[in-house]
């Protein structure tokens, strides 16, 4: 019996070795992007001392170089309010294709907060609900590109939760792309600070982005009214850039920024902030503009990770197999040596693990020769 346990208890030791060494082995991770950039709402900046702003949270970095300049509770998980939908827009400009016409529905029209005016029946290009989510900050636009895509609104917030590990955004987690106030929806200074520039490195982001004015057709298409960008940094502030705006009851305002100046180019980001939100911007950004060469860096803005493999895509970013099936994309999980055995571990079936101790068992069991041949 001794040796039965033993030779059980050395197959549990082979299961669970591996993973307790791989935890183990990981300890405790520094923030991401510096040990400097935390969750506390301390100011941290290095050669100046930044302008005092209302915001809890705030990031300003140089999106060229990835340096965080300057920063308060970067890592908060706070709500973003409309500003998620730069992570939106992130997500649907490369599977949508500009020229395509979406028709107005009842669910379009009847989403909650901040609409540009999609009407049930009229019909709107593609390109034209983008400005109307970046300009207007539309939540019914954002719905309409949503269900237009494969998978709809639900397709898009896996693909958001994706996107935004692949950017190192990890205080991001997606519920609603239009940046509602939703349970479990949280984002982070710093992580908007990721989304924007990822978003400023594609040209038709950055188009809208720095549009200041579109129109939209009006009901039974008789004529168009004017629609007019929200960020108010495009209409007063040398170089800017726009990006996105936000305010919802529990977000309060939130803001995305972003300046070109002397070879540089800035971006802010501030989050839960009472009021004067572009006024903080704007300070901000001049306090970095005017003191960059005396600036050093307390964090970095990470580098993005290697997406997978794409497979051919067809209209609105469907895939199809070698049969010619549609199919949706697929999302690949790249493991470390640690993970890959572990892995490999669990997909052993148990009962493969309690046959060594059952042969042994066998062998205990056995009765002599002698003693069987008394039975007969």
């Amino acid at each position: 019996m001794r040796v039965l346990l033993t030779a059980a208890a050395t197959a549990v030791l082979v299961v669970s070795g591996p993973l307790t060494a791989t935890a183990a082995g990981q300890g405790p991770q520094s923030p991401v992007g510096g040990d400097q950039l935390t969750t506390k709402p301390t100011v941290v900046a290095d050669g100046a001392t930044p302008p005092a702003v209302r915001a809890s949270a705030y990031v300003v970095a140089d999106i060229d170089t990835g340096e965080v300049l300057a920063a308060k509770a970067p890592h908060a998980k706070l709500r973003p309010a409309s500003t998620l939908k730069t992570l939106t827009a992130l997500v649907l400009l490369p599977r949508l294709k500009k020229s395509d016409v979406v028709v107005g529905t009842d669910a379009d029209a009847g989403i909650e907060g901040s609409k540009v005016g999609v009407y049930p029946g009229l019909r709107y290009s593609v390109d034209l609900l983008f400005e109307g989510m970046f300009l207007a900050s539309g939540n019914d636009a954002v719905h309409a590109l949503c269900v237009h895509d494969q998978g709809g609104v639900r397709g898009t917030i896996q693909r958001m939760n994706q996107k935004a590990k692949e950017l190192g955004a990890l205080d991001t987690t997606v519920t609603d792309p239009t940046g509602l106030d939703a349970d479990g929806q949280y984002s982070s200074a710093y992580d908007l600070a990721l989304f924007a520039r990822a978003g400023l490195a594609r040209p038709d982001f950055a188009k809208y982005a720095a549009t200041k004015y579109t129109a939209f057709p009006n009901v039974g298409n008789k004529g168009t009214y004017q629609v007019a960008n929200q960020n108010k940094l495009l209409f007063g502030y040398d170089g800017a850039l726009g990006v996105k705006t936000g305010y919802t009851t529990l977000a309060r305002n939130t803001f995305v920024g972003a300046a070109r100046r002397h070879g540089h180019t800035l971006v802010v980001t501030l989050m839960n902030a009472p009021h004067g939100i572009t006024e903080d911007a704007t300070n901000l950004l001049s306090w970095t503009f005017k003191n960059y060469d005396q600036l050093n860096p307390v964090g970095t803005l990470v580098k993005p990770a290697a997406p997978p493999p794409q497979v051919a895509a067809g209209p609105n970013g469907t895939t199809r197999s070698e049969s010619g099936t549609a199919q949706p994309p697929r999302s690949r999980t790249v493991l470390n040596p640690g993970q890959a055995v572990q892995s490999l571990i669990l997909r052993i079936p148990a009962w493969a693990y309690a046959a060594p101790p059952v042969l042994l068992l066998g062998l205990f069991l056995r009765r002599p020769r002698g003693l069987r041949r008394r039975r007969h």
